[in-house]
């Protein structure tokens, strides 16, 4: 099978890439979305959360072991069927176009919200998918350079508003503790669920690593990366707000405005819209990278980047005439998606693996 992307990256850092694809837009809005089921119990959310991310790395890496050179695009044909496959395959393209457009929506919607009031959407969306095409036209070594470099400056300005946020913190908030059971946290886990799913992206990346067999343990390692960051943020923010958090929409953002020691180191927001900014550019180039790359060997390409400007154009009108109102957009993201990420990114690939396995079983069957 004929390799349209020639870079290579290494396990670690598509355990890096996959990072912000969770969590870019997830830490900003997810506090509040467990908070409206889990109440105080909206740190245990995450932990159930992550058990469909590690569900689908492992799912996707026994696919890539079975297929080891090719993405879920292409093994899809081989598995069903090339009529069945082709129609998996534009599912899936349609489905992460639609998800990025909706991603770019809530970052335009953040950005001209709280910091560029007067700026049109359309500029601060075009702009930013701009940027993601250029990434991606480098190819996938830059994508995993460009996230090395962000990353480490994603963390370390999260764990420094931490520090300085301690002192309003009061811990007596989290309790009492499953004071209506573990249905509550559960329910809470139902939308990061389906952002969790969205590491079915590794199987765009698994034939591009030059240590495959590592692909599941740094898969898994980004799962519970993912899982740590989001258990943490939902303390924090829990402890600050108790029982209102679910009334704040962007509660991380809210809660850096309380920051200030001796009237001096205070409004911090242009901190964390910098880290915000930083981690869904990361977020988008990873997704819009597995769209570009997946409708490249849809069509049998034999080279990806002239098509990177009409999808990016794509992706665009997708953040436009996909949402087209604030009410759509959190209908879409808090109802309908969760349960389509289930369907596209969980429940398909497992069916997948069920099919190829029986099939790989089956004496003179395809390789």
């Amino acid at each position: 099978m004929k390799m349209i992307e020639k870079g290579k990256i290494s396990a670690e850092q598509m355990a890096i890439m996959m990072y912000p694809v969770i969590v870019g837009t997830g830490i900003i809005s997810v506090p509040a979305v467990t908070a409206k089921y889990a109440k105080n119990d909206l740190w245990i959310s995450p932990i159930w959360a992550s058990l469909l991310g590690f569900i689908v790395v492992y799912t996707a890496f026994q696919l890539h072991k079975l297929y080891p050179r090719e993405t879920i695009i292409q093994y899809s044909e081989h598995i069903l069927g090339r009529i069945l496959g082709k129609i998996l395959g534009f599912i899936y393209l349609i489905f992460y176009v639609q998800m990025n457009g909706g991603g770019i929506r809530i970052y335009g919607e953040f950005v001209t919200g709280a910091f560029l009031i007067k700026t049109p959407i359309i500029v601060v969306i075009s702009t930013m998918v701009l940027v993601c095409v250029f990434a991606v036209r480098g190819g996938i070594e830059v994508l995993a350079r460009v996230a090395q470099f962000f990353i480490p400056l994603y963390v370390f300005s999260m764990v420094i508003i931490i520090i300085l946020i301690l002192p309003e913190l009061d811990l007596k908030k989290m309790f009492p503790i499953l004071e209506h059971g573990l249905m509550p946290s559960m329910k809470g886990a139902i939308v990061p669920g389906g952002w969790f799913a969205e590491f079915i992206l590794v199987s765009f990346l698994f034939p591009y690593l030059t240590d495959g067999e590592k692909g599941r343990k740094w898969g898994m390692i980004s799962v519970f990366s993912v899982m740590i960051t989001f258990i943490v943020t939902n303390f924090i923010i829990l402890f600050l707000f108790g029982g209102t958090t679910s009334r704040y929409l962007y509660p991380l953002f809210t809660a850096s405005q309380y920051i200030s020691i001796a009237d001096f180191l205070q409004h911090l927001e242009p901190i964390i819209m910098a880290m915000w900014v930083a981690g869904t550019f990361i977020k988008f180039s990873v997704v819009f990278y597995a769209i570009v790359l997946g409708t490249a060997q849809w069509l049998n390409l034999s080279d990806y980047r002239p098509i990177v400007f009409p999808l990016g154009f794509l992706t665009i009108l997708f953040t436009i005439w996909g949402t087209p109102s604030k009410m759509v957009e959190s209908e879409y993201n808090f109802i309908v998606f969760p349960v389509y990420s289930f369907f596209v990114q969980i429940l398909i690939p497992l069916l997948l693996l069920i099919i190829a396995v029986l099939r790989k079983k089956k004496p003179g069957s395809d390789p």
